[in-house]
């Protein structure tokens, strides 16, 4: 049995959040499932900006939770829902770190979508 490794972001791989100034609304099949004024937006090292949703902004009656996960080094281990409404495009759309490291404590309790699994993920300066 195999312990996981943990790395702590630094130069070589960085990771910052910060809190979003934009609105941020996720919709499948023409229904809302994410809405907030107070996303984090995670920037890690070469990847592309990922807003996290916090998780009282959304609608958890549209998501299936699934036996998938997957496990990140910096982040820790990592729970993934899927959309019904969807369809199979949206299976394990949307991921969760429940207990992430001390590094990312800040995502608790926050939910990200994959942008290609959902219909859109709106950033918007409007209220």
């Amino acid at each position: 049995m195999s312990s996981k490794s943990m790395k702590i972001p630094g130069p070589e791989h960085p990771i910052t959040i910060a809190p979003s100034r934009e609105r941020v609304s996720v919709t499948v099949a023409g229904r809302r499932v994410g809405d907030t004024r107070e996303a984090l937006v995670l920037k890690e090292a070469t990847y592309a900006p990922v807003y996290y949703i916090p998780r009282k902004d959304v609608d958890m009656t549209q998501l299936q939770r699934t036996s998938h996960y997957t496990y990140c080094p910096y982040k820790g281990d990592c729970a993934y829902y899927s959309i019904p409404l969807g369809g199979e495009r949206s299976v394990n759309a949307v991921w969760t770190y429940e207990a992430p490291y001390a590094a990312v404590s800040l995502i608790k309790e926050h939910m990200a979508f994959y942008p290609d699994r959902v219909d859109t993920i709106q950033v918007s300066a409007d209220g």
